[in-house]
């Protein structure tokens, strides 16, 4: 087989890695992908220059390169409707098609649709102009409060406020501040916003792959957003993940499964939106239940890379039954025993502004420990040199017997990379340990 994979960040590395495992795939090509699946010596990897907007590009690689399946990894092509064009072309491809990818394209559309599902999440308000929401916060309580942007917005549209005048200013963020019809630093995403509830508890991360009939949960995750140890500072796309965490027991699994990933693929097909892909469910554990606090419709970065390390299926099968529609004949995922740390080493600002092309050195002495693997985000090749290129440059991802021994190889393996300005939280997984 061939597999082109979509992307160019740390989860495209970990899915193109594992895919090249497969023993039934030659070639693996991942566009644009990095410096990373470039220079990948455990895996078939071939990186091609084709951004993960472009999909008329894709489609005639695709075509060209008689590509059997394509996954993609990022939200935006989905969102565009890269899997039902890539269909159309008659290619293979994983992923929920675009009215599917609404789910975590707009979280106006995930908020009434959980809210027909019968799902447990926290209560909300919409509003569609800066205006109605700055009134209704001005009429409320001084409560604490989560402002959201309702698009897309790179995992950075979401803003937990402690009290009303957080709450003010982070409405005049994402959606401008009512005068002259200018958009906050969001952009479109922040045309639509919503007010909501905080919740209080500990956040999990639950990903399924379901065709839209079966669904195979993979062990859950814990993410970290926030920028700084101790969960403070700004939102991030995520600053590590380790799974499994205990955080979800058996019991509390099956209820994510019966009560929350069930309703939903079923409601999704009822709005004549049937999802295939993968459904990330984003929860609060608080002290009245599980609640979602949003979806995603692709793996979750950095989730994606401790779940890839401690996958021992074939990747390959189960995402081309799910895209066959025959994902009931795959046998349950299997999975290495040992638990995974990934803590995300970043460029020096982010998740503000930073600087990109500074030369990372020790790359090579981290792959060397066992049960380590460093996946590449934000790199690129410069001269035969790599160097940054992004925000979140490297998830150093390893495996341990136990939360510490996992932790302690990770942060071994991150004393071995230099770069001018990296930087990563010292606490993940600290979580687990409470």
């Amino acid at each position: 087989m061939k597999v082109l994979v979509v992307g160019g960040g740390g989860r495209e590395h970990a899915l193109a890695w594992k895919i090249g495992q497969s023993n039934r795939v030659e070639r693996v090509f991942v566009a644009p992908g990095n410096a990373g699946t470039a220079t990948d010596e455990d895996a078939p990897l071939e990186n091609v220059e084709i951004a993960d907007s472009d999909i008329p590009a894709q489609i005639e690689f695709a075509k060209q390169n008689n590509i059997d399946l394509a996954v993609i990894g990022p939200e935006v092509p989905l969102a565009a409707g890269v899997v039902d064009a890539l269909t159309e072309a008659g290619v293979r491809a994983f992923g929920p098609a675009q009215q599917a990818a609404e789910l975590e394209a707009s979280k106006v559309f995930c908020k009434n649709l959980l809210r027909h599902a019968d799902v447990a999440q926290a209560e909300f308000r919409t509003f569609a102009d800066a205006e109605s929401a700055l009134s209704h916060l001005n009429a409320r309580e001084d409560a604490p409060a989560v402002v959201k942007a309702d698009g897309l917005a790179a995992g950075k549209g979401v803003i937990v406020c402690d009290n009303r005048a957080e709450a003010i200013d982070a409405v005049k963020r994402i959606a401008g501040d009512g005068a002259g019809g200018q958009e906050g630093e969001f952009g479109a995403a922040g045309r639509q916003l919503i007010i909501e509830e905080r919740l209080v508890g500990q956040e999990a991360s639950v990903l399924a792959i379901t065709d839209g009939q079966t669904i195979l949960t993979m062990p859950a995750a814990q993410d970290h957003k926030p920028a700084h140890d101790g969960d403070r500072g700004p939102n991030t796309g995520g600053m590590g993940a380790y799974s499994p965490t205990p955080l979800v027991t058996d019991e509390l699994m099956s209820h994510v499964e019966e009560k929350i990933l069930v309703p939903t693929v079923h409601q999704m097909k009822r709005s004549r939106r049937p999802f295939r892909g993968v459904l990330y469910a984003g929860l609060m554990i608080t002290k009245h239940g599980i609640k979602v606090l949003e979806y995603n419709v692709r793996f979750g970065d950095p989730e994606c890379q401790p779940l890839m390390m401690r996958l021992q299926s074939d990747l390959v099968d189960v995402l081309g039954a799910t895209v066959d529609g025959r994902l009931d004949e795959v046998k349950p995922m299997q999975w290495d025993p040992r638990l995974s740390v990934c803590v995300v080493m970043a460029s020096e600002g982010y998740p503000a502004a930073y600087e990109k092309g500074h030369p990372i050195r020790g790359l090579d002495a981290a792959a060397q420990l066992p049960d380590v693997k460093v996946f590449h985000a934000g790199t690129k090749l410069s001269d035969g040199q790599t160097v940054t290129s992004g925000g979140r440059v490297l998830g150093v991802t390893a495996l341990g017997d136990t939360v510490s021994q996992a932790k302690l190889q990770a942060y071994t393996a991150v004393k071995c990379i230099r770069w001018d300005g990296a930087w990563c939280r010292k606490d993940i997984s600290d979580k687990a340990l409470g």
